[in-house]
């Protein structure tokens, strides 16, 4: 049985900010990320992992690397660009509520209705091109560690899109129950690298604050 515990990324100045930060976008993590990633690690600290992946992208990598610093046994962490945030394309970098008077269309139909996303209005990434990046690499990672349990480090959107999925979800209900948190773990199981059960659904317990509005996406 492989056990793939889905980390997004410590909080940043822009997810405070209310701001887009996408595939290309990016920004620094607050200082009390770093704080909140070792509450993970004190989490995940009675586990035993085969290895780490995360996305390249700075405030991803910066996370699983913190994280591999800070739990007990020595992991290695390994980019793989295909975990990489949706591409926003032009809302990147914006404020959300600058994308809603200019996208109005794209960002409810990115946010709450999927299976009406026309990412080609923003020049950006749509869910099933997500899909065609992720899954391949997710189902690679289950079949080299049939009985493993290993750490995905990515981001809110790409992983929520991408966890309801492979659990089957259709593309009009990715969204209904809700997004991910920073600093949050998902935890889906498989025996057959096909069928995925989820165990665990954005917990963040371990991170003893209340959460905002600005930690979800």
């Amino acid at each position: 049985m492989t056990k793939l515990f889905f980390i997004r990324h410590g909080k940043t100045i822009w997810n405070l900010e209310g701001r887009y930060q996408g595939a290309k976008g990016d920004s620094e993590l607050l200082p009390e990320s770093y704080t909140e990633i070792k509450m993970l690690a004190e989490y995940l600290k009675n586990e035993q992992f085969e290895k780490i992946y995360c996305s390249p992208i700075k405030r991803a990598f910066v996370t699983a690397s913190e994280l591999a610093a800070a739990l007990p046994q020595k992991l290695m962490v390994q980019k793989d660009a295909a975990l990489s945030e949706f591409n926003l394309g032009e809302m990147e970098g914006m404020l959300f509520t600058d994308v809603a008077k200019k996208f109005p269309k794209e960002l409810d139909a990115f946010r709450n209705h999927p299976d009406l996303y026309n990412a080609k209005n923003v020049a950006g990434e749509s869910f099933p091109e997500l899909f065609a990046r992720m899954t391949p690499i997710i189902k690679k990672i289950c079949k080299k560690y049939p009985n493993g349990n290993v750490i995905v480090v990515s981001h809110g959107a790409a992983l929520c899109a991408e966890i309801r999925h492979l659990l089957g979800y259709s593309l009009k209900d990715l969204r209904k129950a809700g997004g991910l948190s920073n600093t949050s773990t998902t935890v889906l199981e498989t025996s057959d690298a096909m069928n995925f059960s989820c165990i665990e659904w954005n917990r963040t317990d371990y991170l003893n604050k209340k959460l905002d509005q600005s930690d979800t996406v």
